[in-house]
């Protein structure tokens, strides 16, 4: 089953946009990940190992943990049993954009629980680290997305 059916095609669309009379090139990576806590890892791996291919080594370790929340949140609340979650990279100019998207229902709500409760700050370090962070509905599930400004 695909979840996401034209995820392949709009990666392959972002590839070379013109703008302006000049070529933009816009990077595009993503890969499903099976609805485990394993997956997590597995994200944040898929992500490095893209990173260093596109030679990004600024703000790598944010950039990882931040995609490490984001892949936990959509195993612990978001993918329903038998799905899958997607995470999508996209570089253009100098902003990346890590996507996590699954096909559960709900939204996210950023939590700044206190020093006493043991967990709930995710998506807070997620906002506190990315230079922008937003939650895109996408009529099936969601999209959380975070984008760094890179040199």
């Amino acid at each position: 089953m695909l979840l996401f059916a034209n995820s392949d095609t709009f990666c392959k669309a972002l590839e070379t946009q013109r703008q302006g009379g000049g070529v933009t090139v816009t990077l595009c990576r993503q890969q499903r990940f099976q609805r485990a806590r394993t997956s997590v890892r597995a994200a944040r791996q898929f992500v490095g190992d893209v990173l260093a291919e596109w030679g990004v080594f600024e703000r790598r370790d944010d950039i990882r943990l931040c995609v490490s929340e984001l892949a936990a949140n959509a195993v612990l609340h978001g993918v329903p049993l038998g799905r899958e979650f997607l995470v999508r990279m996209v570089w253009e100019g100098q902003i990346l954009w890590i996507e996590v998207r699954d096909s559960g229902p709900g939204c996210p709500v950023v939590q700044r629980p206190g020093a006493d409760v043991q967990g709930g700050r995710g998506l807070w370090l997620v906002t506190e680290l990315a230079d922008e962070f937003e939650i895109r509905d996408e009529g099936v599930g969601k999209s959380a997305c975070a984008a760094f400004k890179l040199a």
